[in-house]
């Protein structure tokens, strides 16, 4: 008797559990494109590195790694983009003059928007 009430209790309270992990990793797959713009980095284009990568599941990101040239020094900087339906990822070439607007984590410069110079 005990079991056969026990048994559904426990189930459900593990889908819910699952189900509230699954909305929060959304949610901050989602985010991962809304980065304050607290500074800017300026410079030309010198490697590009791209490549895909599991953020969790079956959702996966876009990251563009950049070493920008600022005239100082070289900087590595780095673009996520959550691969959703209809998403494309932003281009870069080689040589490309560019404001960066981002902020600073874990080492390297996020970036949230790009602006070309002609």
């Amino acid at each position: 008797m005990v079991t056969a009430i026990a048994i559904p209790i426990i189930l459900a309270y593990f889908y819910w559990l699952t189900k509230k992990e699954m909305q929060r990793n959304e949610q901050e797959w989602i985010g991962l494109e809304e980065i304050p713009e607290e500074a800017i980095v300026s410079g030309k284009i010198i490697e590009i590195h791209e490549h895909k990568e599991r953020f969790y599941y079956h959702r996966f990101n876009h990251v563009t790694v950049l070493k920008i040239n600022t005239g100082l020094k070289e900087l590595t900087v780095k673009k996520v983009t959550p691969l959703r339906k209809g998403a494309v990822p932003p281009t870069f070439s080689e040589g490309e003059l560019v404001h960066l607007y981002g902020n600073w984590k874990h080492g390297y410069f996020s970036i949230n928007r790009v602006v070309r110079k002609d």
